[in-house]
């Protein structure tokens, strides 16, 4: 019985850190509508920031909750100038490219946080007067995390009163439902969205400043507590303060019965629940979003409303130039091998790779709209795939090269047949959810995927054993995978796909089936990513699970948004760009990632439609006779 108590008491512990983590998080996608990627960076630094206050000020009571005060001033006061600094200008951008922003950010926050600390992690003091530990039913319990406990329904009520008897509070829900009418009676939505970030700010500045005596302050927290605020801000759904309250006590208490288990043995069979702590939160968010696709208290209508972004022209076949373009494309890298060094071929063969990736994402962000933050699922499914019929099954490299993709479609297939029930940050949702269930799998199943540490020798056949020969093979593959994904955009079954996309209630009334549509979509895009995957299996000599993390479904985002969404070369020209940028930037510097999130930030700005669909634009190529696009949105801006 105290075992149970003490566990419960640690999920309520939890809940209140994942709520203070998500609630931010809700509040800013609420009124701006954007998903802020970089929140868990916030979160981040309040961690850090609260470790530099006190260890200044000395660990006296004064000292250390000034400095958990004062460090979620500053990071609430960074929130600040981050909006008006940045966000304030793409407001009306695609969501998408908020997103992307927003990332970028984390790359800066990351180095900066890296350049003034250092890489150690660095934990702080015992909060004064929480020290100790109080007896429940004879076992002992800190009493900080007691406090936290009380933090979180505290915060809960502090926001309840803020937001329905202010006038401030009054001004931010009524920009929930209907921001234009908002702005038409005459408030200053500015400085209203900058004061609904600058909270989100200090509540996840907060969150980590709360911290600091229970875990050291890391530098890879951002990609953790973003993670966990998603799950909780998308079970509780998207915008609702309670939801998210509900979410964080439903996954909190789930992840301490979990830890509490511990192994149990059934009919003979040893189960591992505390494994399951990893992924846990996910299983749940995908259970609640096929039960109820927007959330525990969330509104279907919260997606559509607020200003809209204008939605780009769907890309047009090429004329003869550009075919005439992409046969010279193809014919210098064709002669790549002779004339570049051993490493240009090496690099050539990621940049080959990722752009396959990269085009297979865009099949269904562009003609499908789906967006997935799960991509790299099928990217590792497909590398396993081949490197376990290789190792396991003895079967030929070329044989796992075809099978490979067989088993990323798939996957694709199983999870696509929930996926596209739903639509928007929930559909993305989804897809990371079944991302990160495939992840763990392949991370804890240690006797057959080598777990953490991967498969090793997964080399391919003698005649392709060198750089050269290999190099050809991929390209081949890859010029073929990205001729046939043109060729079925432009079929009638991607003329369909796109009028589901562009226009679902007349796609429905002249009887086409969306959902089954955008299911095919998702497979035809997971097997073109399992082809990229076994490639770079083979092109590495090994495989681990951080081929499908949730950093490489953001890599492969990136460089969709960067090259271009509604453009079939994009995907090409921003894989090319960002992994040859990241290659060229980590050789020469160790804050790489600031420099690559800055040169993301001014792409985001400079070229709002991605490189080449910008450089379109600006030729009139893909905007002429166009009502409303993305050009019309950079005009209204100017």
């Amino acid at each position: 019985m105290a075992s149970i108590v003490a566990q419960f008491l640690n999920g309520l512990a939890s809940a209140s850190t994942l709520f203070l983590i998500a609630v931010g998080l809700s509040l800013i996608f609420g009124v701006t509508r954007i998903v802020n990627f970089a929140h868990g960076s916030l979160y981040m630094l309040g961690l850090y920031a609260a470790y530099s206050l006190i260890d200044r000020f000395g660990p006296t009571p004064l000292g250390f909750w000034g400095g958990v005060i004062g460090a979620a001033l500053l990071v609430g006061a960074l929130g600040a100038l981050v909006e008006v600094a940045i966000l304030r200008r793409i407001y009306r951008a695609p969501e998408l490219f908020q997103l992307l922003a927003t990332f970028a950010l984390v790359l800066v926050i990351r180095d900066a946080v890296l350049w003034h600390w250092g890489p150690e992690d660095l934990l702080g003091p015992r909060a004064p007067g929480f020290a100790g530990s109080v007896a429940i039913l004879g076992k002992p319990f800190p009493e900080y995390d007691l406090l936290l406990i009380a933090v979180g329904p505290l915060v809960l009520v502090l926001l309840w009163l803020l937001l329905n008897r202010t006038r401030w509070g009054t001004l931010v829900r009524a920009a929930t439902q209907d921001r234009e009418m908002v702005g038409a009676l005459g408030v200053n939505e500015r400085w209203l969205f900058t004061g609904v970030f600058a909270l989100g700010a200090f509540l996840a500045g907060l969150g980590g400043a709360l911290q600091i005596p229970r875990e050291p302050a890391q530098l890879f927290l951002d990609l953790t507590a973003i993670s966990d605020a998603f799950v909780v801000v998308v079970v509780g759904g998207m915008g609702s303060i309670p939801g998210a309250f509900l979410a964080a006590l439903l996954i909190g208490e789930i992840k301490a019965l979990c830890i509490g288990l511990g192994t149990v043995t059934v009919g003979g069979v040893a189960i591992s629940f505390s494994k399951l702590t990893l992924v846990v939160e996910f299983i749940v968010m995908a259970i609640v979003l096929i039960v109820r696709p927007y959330g525990l208290l969330g509104k279907p209508l919260a997606m559509q409303r607020g200003a809209g972004a204008p939605v780009e022209l769907p890309a047009r076949p090429d004329g003869r130039a550009m075919a005439l373009a992409g046969l010279a494309v193809l014919a210098a890298l064709a002669a790549l091998p002779a004339a570049g060094t051993p490493y240009a071929v090496v690099l050539a063969i990621d940049i080959l790779v990722f752009a396959l990736f990269a085009a297979s994402l865009q099949f269904i962000m562009g003609p499908a709209g789906m967006v997935s933050f799960g991509h790299a699922a099928y990217f590792g499914l497909g590398a396993y795939g081949a490197a376990l019929l290789l190792k396991r099954a003895g079967l030929p490299m070329e044989a796992t090269l075809a099978l490979g993709p067989l088993v990323a479609a798939l996957g694709a297939a199983l999870f696509g047949a929930f996926v596209v029930r739903l639509s928007g940050v929930y559909l993305a949702m989804l897809t990371l959810a079944f991302a990160q269930i495939v992840w763990s799998i392949a991370f804890q199943w240690d006797a057959f995927t080598g777990g953490s540490n991967g498969l090793v020798g997964v080399w391919p056949s003698g005649w392709l054993s060198g750089k050269t020969a290999f190099y050809f093979l991929t390209l081949a593959c890859v010029a073929a995978g990205v001729f046939l994904l043109r060729r079925i955009h432009f079929s009638p079954y991607g003329y369909a796909l796109r009028a589901g996309r562009d226009s679902p209630l007349r796609a429905d009334a002249i009887g086409l089936d969306i959902g089954r549509l955008q299911w095919v979509a998702f497979v035809i895009a997971g097997a073109f990513a399992g082809v990229a995957g076994a490639l770079a299996g083979y092109s590495k000599g090994s495989i681990s699970p951080e081929v499908m993390a949730v950093s490489r479904s953001v890599d492969g985002l990136v460089m969709v948004l960067l090259g271009g969404v509604q453009t079939l070369s994009g995907p090409l020209v921003g894989a090319a760009a960002f992994t040859w940028l990241q290659d060229t930037i980590a050789r020469n510097t160790e804050y790489w990632r600031a420099i690559l999130g800055a040169t993301i930030l001014f792409i985001v700005l400079a070229f709002p439609q991605g490189i080449v669909g910008q450089l379109a634009a600006w030729l009139g190529s893909r905007d002429r006779g166009a009502p409303e696009g993305m050009v019309g949105w950079r005009r209204r801006r100017a």
